[in-house]
């Protein structure tokens, strides 16, 4: 079996631009490359928007650090047509599309996952904001990108701030104190099935919890009740895809509300999960064997 490792040129090796995060590039394929050799096949990182890249060659292409699909998401999604139309794409373009605006979480509130308070705006405005501040009866807001990745164009703001310019529609959600004072819990699927999890905190002084900014990343034996609480989230899905990340924080009840299901290029944290690399041949293997292409 052969696999494509979907990156960007921003995460390879190389790359006279490289991302201060790329390492977690490194991490992923460090530990594929491990799985799959064992198992006689073979994994290559190429860039999404290589031209001369033969997608057909491959038996899947895996989604994996394409961190930059966000600000080109229409050229990136016909690049996964086009993968689609020769080889079995993980996970679907159609998931990806639908998971690429974070409007996809008031489909999974309609189904029952409990989501933490927000707003929709397709333009963010001192009234916007204003209305926000009211209605959530908070003295912290957070807003972001409705298209968007790694806290890029995201916003604290406390009343009286200026706010600033924000020409991407946006969400506004209250400040919830739990991202620092216990941090987001991230659980991670792989074919449907609980693999591992893990704590992320940030950086004394900040709140974004990403490794570009300081972030820190603690393995973690969840309750079974958190466990159940994140399987039920990824259930509201018509099917489980290949892998899914479920990003959740803690509300003051106690429960966990649903923050993020990445589910395009989520790192998925092999550090924290060393089996990850098997589990991920095993499940690819297991879809090769029975997909028909471009499943």
């Amino acid at each position: 079996m052969r696999l494509a490792f979907l990156a960007s040129r921003d995460t390879l090796p190389g790359s006279p631009t490289r991302r201060v995060d790329a390492f977690e590039h490194d991490q992923m394929m460090d530990f594929l490359e491990a799985a799959f050799t064992r198992h006689g096949a073979s994994v290559e990182a190429v860039s999404w928007d290589d031209a001369s890249a033969d997608w057909a060659a491959y038996d899947a292409v895996m989604i994996g650090t394409a961190w930059d699909y966000q600000d080109r998401l229409e050229e990136f999604l016909a690049t996964l047509a086009r993968i689609e139309a020769v080889t079995r794409l993980y996970n679907p373009r159609a998931l990806v599309a639908w998971n690429a605006d974070k409007r996809y979480l008031r489909d999974l509130e309609e189904k029952g996952v409990r989501l933490i308070p927000t707003r929709w705006a397709d333009r963010v405005t001192e009234d916007v904001v204003a209305a926000a501040f009211a209605d959530f009866d908070t003295d912290e807001l957070v807003v972001k990108r409705q298209v968007g990745a790694g806290a890029a164009g995201q916003h604290k703001l406390h009343p009286g701030d200026p706010v600033p310019h924000m020409p991407e529609p946006m969400m506004i959600q209250p400040f919830l104190k739990a991202i620092v004072e216990e941090g987001e819990l991230s659980f991670i699927f792989i074919g449907g099935a609980f693999s591992h999890a893990l704590l992320k905190t940030a950086a004394a002084g900040d709140y974004r919890i990403q490794s570009c900014y300081g972030g820190q990343e603690t393995p973690v034996v969840p309750d079974d009740a958190d466990i159940k609480a994140a399987a039920h989230a990824l259930s509201a899905l018509e099917a489980a895809p290949l892998y899914a990340r479920v990003d959740m924080i803690r509300a003051e009840d106690g429960t966990l509300r649903l923050m993020e299901m990445e589910l395009i290029e989520p790192f998925l944290y092999p550090l924290q999960g060393p089996e990850l690399g098997e589990r991920l041949y095993q499940a690819i293997a297991a879809r090769v064997g029975t997909d028909t292409k471009g499943s």
